[in-house]
Protein backbone atom coordinates (compact mmCIF):
# COMPACT_ATOMS: atom_id res chain seq x y z
CA UNK A 1 0.00 0.00 0.00
CA UNK A 2 1.29 3.38 -0.68
CA UNK A 3 2.37 5.49 2.50
CA UNK A 4 0.07 8.11 3.00
CA UNK A 5 1.07 11.97 1.61
CA UNK A 6 0.03 14.60 4.59
CA UNK A 7 -1.36 18.35 3.44
CA UNK A 8 1.21 19.85 5.72
CA UNK A 9 3.16 19.02 9.13
CA UNK A 10 5.98 20.18 11.24
CA UNK A 11 9.09 20.00 10.22
CA UNK A 12 12.06 19.34 12.62
CA UNK A 13 15.46 20.76 11.65
CA UNK A 14 17.48 19.78 14.36
CA UNK A 15 18.74 23.07 16.10
CA UNK A 16 15.47 23.17 17.73
CA UNK A 17 17.10 20.69 20.80
CA UNK A 18 19.77 22.58 21.84
CA UNK A 19 17.18 24.93 22.90
CA UNK A 20 15.02 22.92 24.97
CA UNK A 21 17.68 21.41 26.50
CA UNK A 22 18.73 24.90 27.44
CA UNK A 23 15.57 25.57 28.67
CA UNK A 24 15.54 22.50 30.29
CA UNK A 25 18.68 22.52 32.13
CA UNK A 26 17.93 25.67 33.28
CA UNK A 27 14.38 24.92 34.20
CA UNK A 28 12.98 27.84 32.47
CA UNK A 29 10.12 25.45 31.26
CA UNK A 30 7.13 28.13 32.17
CA UNK A 31 5.63 30.92 30.26
CA UNK A 32 8.41 33.76 29.80
CA UNK A 33 12.15 32.73 29.64
CA UNK A 34 15.03 33.75 27.89
CA UNK A 35 14.37 32.08 24.78
CA UNK A 36 10.81 33.83 24.67
CA UNK A 37 13.02 37.26 24.77
CA UNK A 38 15.37 36.18 21.85
CA UNK A 39 12.62 35.04 20.14
CA UNK A 40 11.03 38.46 19.84
CA UNK A 41 14.00 40.40 19.22
CA UNK A 42 14.83 37.78 16.01
CA UNK A 43 11.24 37.63 14.83
CA UNK A 44 11.38 41.61 14.88
CA UNK A 45 15.01 41.47 13.57
CA UNK A 46 13.67 39.18 10.73
CA UNK A 47 10.78 41.33 9.42
CA UNK A 48 12.73 44.26 9.28
CA UNK A 49 12.24 46.19 12.49
CA UNK A 50 10.06 47.26 14.85
CA UNK A 51 9.05 44.99 18.42
CA UNK A 52 7.14 41.51 18.64
CA UNK A 53 5.36 39.88 21.27
CA UNK A 54 5.02 35.95 21.06
CA UNK A 55 1.92 34.58 22.57
CA UNK A 56 0.36 31.11 22.83
CA UNK A 57 -1.34 31.63 19.21
CA UNK A 58 -2.42 33.83 16.03
CA UNK A 59 -5.26 33.76 17.56
CA UNK A 60 -4.53 35.49 20.88
CA UNK A 61 -2.11 38.06 19.01
CA UNK A 62 -5.00 39.24 17.02
CA UNK A 63 -7.53 39.51 19.73
CA UNK A 64 -4.87 41.81 22.20
CA UNK A 65 -4.32 43.79 18.39
CA UNK A 66 -8.35 44.63 18.64
CA UNK A 67 -7.78 45.22 22.42
CA UNK A 68 -5.00 47.87 21.94
CA UNK A 69 -6.76 49.34 19.28
CA UNK A 70 -9.84 50.05 22.10
CA UNK A 71 -12.40 47.97 19.67
CA UNK A 72 -15.01 47.43 22.30
CA UNK A 73 -19.20 46.77 22.08
CA UNK A 74 -20.57 48.17 19.15
CA UNK A 75 -17.86 48.65 17.35
CA UNK A 76 -17.30 47.78 13.36
CA UNK A 77 -14.30 46.24 12.34
CA UNK A 78 -13.40 44.87 8.34
CA UNK A 79 -12.16 41.97 7.83
CA UNK A 80 -11.32 39.40 5.04
CA UNK A 81 -14.09 37.21 4.09
CA UNK A 82 -11.99 34.37 2.86
CA UNK A 83 -9.93 33.09 5.74
CA UNK A 84 -10.19 30.84 8.76
CA UNK A 85 -12.32 31.85 11.74
CA UNK A 86 -9.37 32.89 13.77
CA UNK A 87 -8.88 35.95 12.51
CA UNK A 88 -12.28 37.22 12.70
CA UNK A 89 -13.33 35.49 16.37
CA UNK A 90 -11.39 37.64 18.08
CA UNK A 91 -13.95 40.64 16.77
CA UNK A 92 -16.39 39.11 18.74
CA UNK A 93 -14.76 38.47 21.69
CA UNK A 94 -14.87 41.83 22.07
CA UNK A 95 -18.68 42.15 21.24
CA UNK A 96 -17.79 44.21 17.96
CA UNK A 97 -19.15 43.90 15.35
CA UNK A 98 -17.29 42.14 11.87
CA UNK A 99 -18.16 42.96 8.29
CA UNK A 100 -16.46 40.99 5.64
CA UNK A 101 -14.84 41.99 2.65
CA UNK A 102 -14.89 39.94 -0.97
CA UNK A 103 -11.69 38.96 -2.36
CA UNK A 104 -10.25 40.13 -5.73
CA UNK A 105 -9.16 37.40 -8.71
CA UNK A 106 -6.04 38.94 -8.35
CA UNK A 107 -4.68 37.47 -5.06
CA UNK A 108 -8.02 35.84 -3.78
CA UNK A 109 -7.46 38.16 -0.77
CA UNK A 110 -8.95 41.33 0.30
CA UNK A 111 -10.58 43.72 -2.61
CA UNK A 112 -9.35 47.35 -2.48
CA UNK A 113 -12.86 48.41 -4.02
CA UNK A 114 -15.02 46.61 -1.97
CA UNK A 115 -13.25 47.83 1.03
CA UNK A 116 -13.96 51.46 -0.48
CA UNK A 117 -17.36 50.41 -1.14
CA UNK A 118 -17.86 49.59 2.74
CA UNK A 119 -16.57 52.66 3.89
CA UNK A 120 -19.55 54.32 2.27
CA UNK A 121 -21.77 52.10 3.98
CA UNK A 122 -20.15 51.70 7.04
CA UNK A 123 -17.72 54.91 7.81
CA UNK A 124 -17.20 54.59 11.52
CA UNK A 125 -14.31 51.88 11.40
CA UNK A 126 -12.89 51.07 14.27
CA UNK A 127 -9.79 48.87 12.49
CA UNK A 128 -9.23 46.71 9.36
CA UNK A 129 -8.05 42.88 8.98
CA UNK A 130 -6.62 42.35 6.03
CA UNK A 131 -5.59 38.20 5.56
CA UNK A 132 -2.71 37.59 3.45
CA UNK A 133 -4.23 33.94 1.79
CA UNK A 134 -2.21 31.15 1.88
CA UNK A 135 0.89 33.11 2.29
CA UNK A 136 -0.13 35.14 -1.07
CA UNK A 137 0.39 38.86 0.05
CA UNK A 138 -2.48 41.36 -0.63
CA UNK A 139 -2.79 44.44 -2.04
CA UNK A 140 -1.18 45.72 0.92
CA UNK A 141 -0.11 49.07 -0.15
CA UNK A 142 -3.63 50.33 -1.84
CA UNK A 143 -5.30 49.06 1.30
CA UNK A 144 -2.96 50.27 3.65
CA UNK A 145 -3.55 53.85 1.76
CA UNK A 146 -7.16 53.59 1.90
CA UNK A 147 -6.81 52.78 5.39
CA UNK A 148 -4.94 56.03 6.23
CA UNK A 149 -7.34 57.96 4.36
CA UNK A 150 -9.95 57.15 6.50
CA UNK A 151 -8.27 57.10 9.72
CA UNK A 152 -8.54 53.62 10.49
CA UNK A 153 -5.48 51.32 12.00
CA UNK A 154 -5.12 48.25 9.48
CA UNK A 155 -4.24 45.25 11.27
CA UNK A 156 -2.25 42.69 8.97
CA UNK A 157 -2.71 39.22 9.08
CA UNK A 158 0.20 37.44 8.23
CA UNK A 159 -0.64 34.32 9.97
CA UNK A 160 -0.22 32.11 6.73
CA UNK A 161 2.59 34.77 5.43
CA UNK A 162 5.83 34.62 7.12
CA UNK A 163 8.47 34.81 4.98
CA UNK A 164 6.62 36.61 2.55
CA UNK A 165 7.16 39.84 0.60
CA UNK A 166 5.57 42.66 -0.95
CA UNK A 167 7.52 45.15 -2.77
CA UNK A 168 10.48 43.84 -1.51
CA UNK A 169 9.35 44.30 2.19
CA UNK A 170 8.42 41.27 4.90
CA UNK A 171 4.92 40.98 5.66
CA UNK A 172 3.87 41.70 8.75
CA UNK A 173 5.07 45.42 8.22
CA UNK A 174 2.31 46.58 6.68
CA UNK A 175 -0.35 47.26 9.33
CA UNK A 176 -0.08 49.52 12.18
CA UNK A 177 -0.10 45.81 14.00
CA UNK A 178 1.06 42.67 12.26
CA UNK A 179 0.07 38.92 13.46
CA UNK A 180 1.93 36.09 13.27
CA UNK A 181 0.92 32.36 13.79
CA UNK A 182 3.03 29.32 14.22
CA UNK A 183 1.03 26.52 14.41
CA UNK A 184 1.87 23.47 13.49
CA UNK A 185 1.18 23.12 9.94
CA UNK A 186 2.80 26.69 9.22
CA UNK A 187 5.89 27.35 7.45
CA UNK A 188 8.13 27.52 11.06
CA UNK A 189 5.94 26.57 14.17
CA UNK A 190 6.39 26.60 18.11
CA UNK A 191 4.08 23.45 18.23
CA UNK A 192 1.38 26.43 18.49
CA UNK A 193 1.78 29.83 18.98
CA UNK A 194 1.63 33.63 17.60
CA UNK A 195 3.25 36.75 17.74
CA UNK A 196 2.19 40.82 17.77
CA UNK A 197 4.66 43.15 15.57
CA UNK A 198 4.22 46.61 16.11
CA UNK A 199 6.73 49.94 15.62
CA UNK A 200 4.95 51.26 18.90
CA UNK A 201 6.69 50.01 21.78
CA UNK A 202 4.34 50.67 24.01
CA UNK A 203 1.86 48.75 22.64
CA UNK A 204 3.91 45.84 22.56
CA UNK A 205 4.60 46.40 25.92
CA UNK A 206 0.85 46.69 27.00
CA UNK A 207 -0.19 43.38 25.07
CA UNK A 208 2.38 41.21 26.65
CA UNK A 209 1.38 43.06 29.96
CA UNK A 210 -1.99 41.89 29.35
CA UNK A 211 -0.99 38.18 28.05
CA UNK A 212 0.54 37.30 31.81
CA UNK A 213 -3.17 38.05 33.19
CA UNK A 214 -2.55 42.16 33.51
CA UNK A 215 -0.31 41.38 36.70
CA UNK A 216 0.44 44.81 38.22
CA UNK A 217 4.16 45.43 39.29
CA UNK A 218 3.24 45.09 43.22
CA UNK A 219 4.41 42.96 45.69
CA UNK A 220 1.44 40.80 46.12
CA UNK A 221 -0.65 39.56 43.27
CA UNK A 222 -2.78 42.77 42.48
CA UNK A 223 -5.00 43.06 39.04
CA UNK A 224 -5.90 46.49 38.18
CA UNK A 225 -6.87 44.88 34.51
CA UNK A 226 -8.78 41.87 32.52
CA UNK A 227 -5.87 39.87 31.58
CA UNK A 228 -5.45 36.52 29.48
CA UNK A 229 -3.31 33.88 30.12
CA UNK A 230 -2.04 34.23 26.79
CA UNK A 231 2.46 34.38 26.95
CA UNK A 232 4.39 31.99 25.03
CA UNK A 233 6.59 29.31 27.00
CA UNK A 234 9.91 29.21 26.93
CA UNK A 235 10.33 25.55 25.84
CA UNK A 236 7.77 26.75 22.93
CA UNK A 237 10.29 29.88 22.12
CA UNK A 238 12.82 27.34 21.88
CA UNK A 239 11.63 25.93 19.42
CA UNK A 240 10.97 28.80 17.13
CA UNK A 241 14.26 29.67 17.84
CA UNK A 242 15.05 26.74 15.78
CA UNK A 243 13.03 27.03 13.10
CA UNK A 244 13.44 30.67 12.06
CA UNK A 245 16.84 29.32 11.20
CA UNK A 246 15.73 27.42 8.66
CA UNK A 247 12.76 29.82 7.25
CA UNK A 248 14.20 31.07 4.11
CA UNK A 249 14.75 27.30 3.22
CA UNK A 250 11.22 26.31 3.70
CA UNK A 251 10.22 28.99 1.65
CA UNK A 252 12.89 27.93 -0.83
CA UNK A 253 11.05 24.70 -0.79
CA UNK A 254 7.35 25.36 -0.96
CA UNK A 255 8.12 27.40 -4.07
CA UNK A 256 9.73 24.48 -5.69
CA UNK A 257 6.45 22.30 -5.03
CA UNK A 258 4.24 25.23 -6.27
CA UNK A 259 6.47 25.06 -8.95
CA UNK A 260 5.77 21.62 -9.84
CA UNK A 261 2.30 21.93 -9.21
CA UNK A 262 1.73 24.33 -11.85
CA UNK A 263 4.23 23.00 -14.58
CA UNK A 264 2.27 19.65 -14.15
CA UNK A 265 -1.45 20.67 -13.96
CA UNK A 266 -1.27 23.32 -16.12
CA UNK A 267 -1.72 21.59 -19.06
CA UNK A 268 -4.96 20.59 -17.93
CA UNK A 269 -7.74 23.49 -19.51
CA UNK A 270 -9.88 23.45 -16.24
CA UNK A 271 -6.86 24.00 -13.58
CA UNK A 272 -4.96 26.06 -12.67
CA UNK A 273 -3.47 27.35 -9.49
CA UNK A 274 -3.66 30.11 -6.82
CA UNK A 275 -2.60 33.48 -8.56
CA UNK A 276 0.81 35.09 -7.30
CA UNK A 277 0.41 38.82 -8.63
CA UNK A 278 4.00 40.15 -10.04
CA UNK A 279 4.76 42.66 -7.24
CA UNK A 280 4.89 40.05 -4.64
CA UNK A 281 7.53 37.11 -3.34
CA UNK A 282 5.30 34.66 -1.96
CA UNK A 283 6.09 32.04 0.96
CA UNK A 284 3.82 29.24 -0.75
CA UNK A 285 3.37 28.11 2.32
CA UNK A 286 -0.08 26.30 0.78
CA UNK A 287 -0.15 25.33 -2.64
CA UNK A 288 -4.05 25.53 -4.04
CA UNK A 289 -5.58 24.91 -7.29
CA UNK A 290 -9.31 25.56 -8.60
CA UNK A 291 -11.68 24.48 -11.54
CA UNK A 292 -12.50 26.91 -14.32
CA UNK A 293 -16.53 27.71 -14.39
CA UNK A 294 -17.70 25.11 -16.15
CA UNK A 295 -15.08 22.08 -16.13
CA UNK A 296 -17.16 18.87 -16.01
CA UNK A 297 -15.47 17.74 -12.65
CA UNK A 298 -16.19 19.06 -9.45
CA UNK A 299 -13.55 19.95 -6.55
CA UNK A 300 -15.58 16.94 -4.36
CA UNK A 301 -14.73 14.42 -7.13
CA UNK A 302 -10.97 15.21 -6.87
CA UNK A 303 -10.44 15.26 -3.15
CA UNK A 304 -12.43 12.27 -2.57
CA UNK A 305 -10.00 10.23 -5.50
CA UNK A 306 -6.87 11.93 -3.39
CA UNK A 307 -8.06 10.51 -0.37
CA UNK A 308 -8.85 7.04 -2.36
CA UNK A 309 -5.26 7.07 -2.84
CA UNK A 310 -4.12 8.15 0.84
CA UNK A 311 -3.24 11.74 -0.51
CA UNK A 312 -4.40 14.46 2.49
CA UNK A 313 -6.27 17.35 0.88
CA UNK A 314 -8.99 19.88 1.82
CA UNK A 315 -11.11 22.62 0.57
CA UNK A 316 -10.57 26.27 0.40
CA UNK A 317 -11.55 28.35 3.62
CA UNK A 318 -15.44 28.56 3.80
CA UNK A 319 -15.97 32.26 3.40
CA UNK A 320 -17.11 33.82 6.68
CA UNK A 321 -19.89 35.21 4.65
CA UNK A 322 -21.26 31.67 4.41
CA UNK A 323 -20.39 30.39 8.25
CA UNK A 324 -23.15 29.88 9.47
CA UNK A 325 -22.43 31.56 13.28
CA UNK A 326 -21.68 34.71 10.92
CA UNK A 327 -24.72 34.77 9.05
CA UNK A 328 -26.00 37.51 10.29
CA UNK A 329 -23.38 39.68 9.32
CA UNK A 330 -22.88 42.29 6.16
CA UNK A 331 -20.71 41.18 3.19
CA UNK A 332 -19.05 44.20 0.75
CA UNK A 333 -18.61 43.02 -2.28
CA UNK A 334 -18.33 44.72 -6.29
CA UNK A 335 -18.66 41.20 -8.01
CA UNK A 336 -21.43 39.05 -9.08
CA UNK A 337 -21.26 36.38 -7.44
CA UNK A 338 -18.62 37.45 -5.15
CA UNK A 339 -15.57 36.17 -5.81
CA UNK A 340 -14.77 34.30 -2.64
CA UNK A 341 -18.22 32.21 -2.58
CA UNK A 342 -17.26 31.52 -6.01
CA UNK A 343 -13.97 30.09 -5.01
CA UNK A 344 -14.96 28.19 -2.56
CA UNK A 345 -16.53 24.98 -3.98
CA UNK A 346 -14.06 25.27 -6.92
CA UNK A 347 -10.95 24.75 -4.92
CA UNK A 348 -8.96 22.48 -2.65
CA UNK A 349 -5.24 22.71 -1.41
CA UNK A 350 -2.72 20.42 -2.06
CA UNK A 351 -0.25 18.35 -0.28
CA UNK A 352 3.11 21.19 0.20
CA UNK A 353 4.65 19.66 3.00
CA UNK A 354 8.20 19.76 2.67
CA UNK A 355 9.14 16.17 3.19
CA UNK A 356 7.25 15.47 0.26
CA UNK A 357 9.60 13.97 -2.06
CA UNK A 358 9.18 14.55 -6.26
CA UNK A 359 8.02 11.17 -6.51
CA UNK A 360 4.97 11.87 -3.86
CA UNK A 361 3.99 15.08 -5.64
CA UNK A 362 3.79 12.87 -9.40
CA UNK A 363 1.75 11.01 -7.61
CA UNK A 364 -0.78 13.52 -6.01
CA UNK A 365 -0.93 15.10 -9.93
CA UNK A 366 -1.61 11.56 -11.20
CA UNK A 367 -4.21 11.62 -8.54
CA UNK A 368 -5.67 14.89 -9.62
CA UNK A 369 -5.42 14.12 -13.41
CA UNK A 370 -6.67 10.82 -13.35
CA UNK A 371 -10.39 12.29 -11.97
CA UNK A 372 -10.44 14.00 -15.85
Amino acid sequence: MNKSIPLSTPTMNGTEVKYIQEAIETNWVSPLGPHVDAFEKELATYVGGGYAAAFSSGTAAIHLALKALGVSDGDVVFCSDLTFAASCNPIKYERAVPIFIDSEPDSWNMCPKALELAYGKYPNVKAVIVVNLYGTPAKLDEIAEICHRHGTPLIEDAAESLGSTFKGKQTGRFGYIGILSFNGNKIITTSGGGALLCDDEEIVKKARFWSTQSRDPARHYQHSELGYNYRMSNICAGIGRGQLGTLDLRVSQKTEIYSRYAAALGSNEFIRMNPIPGNCKPNHWLSCMVLESGCPISAIEIMENLERNRIETRPLWKPMSLQPYYGDCAFVSVANPPVSQDLFPRGLCLPSDVKMTEEEQVRVCDAVLEVF
